[in-house]
């Protein structure tokens, strides 16, 4: 199974690596920084570039079902690699980092919105959220006044892992209706914000709210009789994300 560093490290931009595996679907690496697309986030973008000067430039990044591991999908036109191939997996860090503000943005409006979770995607500069809240009436101006707070409080975001005993003892933890967090492990990843929130999730989020800068809210929607989704979009597209420690 392919070694992804982003668990513990979302601010690696690149790393070396060795192609295990070519197919029709893709790329597989011994390890990856690349992030492949689950729990709403998509998949990273960026390149391959081999030693020999072959790139392959990597349009999205999904999870092989079967085996567990991680595929890096090539652009039609990408320089083809072989198996063990040593490569430098870079991504496209600017995109990733307004995929990990989203991300932990959304985590913000979980904790201020009542309800459960029953859908959400994680965008570039934009994400929503669907909550079953037949009888709710939201207040936009309310709810993006309540995250810009969190966010301008620069609370700390942590990644920990508990057992799967902890979490089915604890099943408040888990907000969404439709997808729950794998197990079968013996571990499940949570992310915490400081006094906030805390779930399972297994995306890259950034350090502290502070990171996500200022957002707005856009349309509350009703999709059928029981959701309400909230559309959120970062006011500014990009920022300076911070370095490792």
């Amino acid at each position: 199974m392919t070694e992804a560093l982003f668990r513990d490290d979302s601010y690696r931009r690149d790393c070396e690596a060795v192609v295990v595996a070519v197919g029709d679907g893709g790329i597989v690496l011994d390890r990856t920084v690349f992030y492949a697309a689950g729990g709403g986030q998509p998949g990273d973008t960026g390149v391959l570039r081999g030693a020999d000067g072959k790139i392959a430039t990597i349009v999205d990044c999904v999870h092989n079902r079967t085996t567990g591991d991680i595929v890096h999908v090539a652009a039609e036109d990408a320089s083809p690699l072989s198996v063990g191939d040593h490569v430098t997996a870079e991504i496209d860090w600017e995109r990733r980092h307004r995929l990990m503000r989203m991300h932990s943005c959304l985590h913000l409006l979980c904790a201020v919105v009542p309800g459960a979770v029953t859908g959400g995607s994680v965008g570039d500069g934009k994400g929503r959220l669907d909550f079953d809240l037949p009888d709710a009436t939201l207040d936009k101006a309310q709810i993006e006044r309540d995250i810009n707070n969190l966010i301008a409080d620069d609370r700390p975001l942590r990644a920990n892992w508990i057992s799967d005993e902890d979490l089915a003892a604890q099943p408040d933890l888990v907000r969404t209706m439709s997808v729950k967090p794998p197990t079968g492990t013996g571990r499940v990843r949570v992310i915490a914000v400081d006094g906030v929130d805390l779930q399972p999730c297994g995306g890259t989020h950034v350090r502290t709210t502070g990171e996500i800068g200022h957002v707005r809210v856009g349309k509350i929607e009703k999709k059928g009789k029981h959701n309400r989704r909230v559309n959120v979009h970062l006011v500014e597209p990009s920022s300076d994300a911070r370095q490792p420690a």
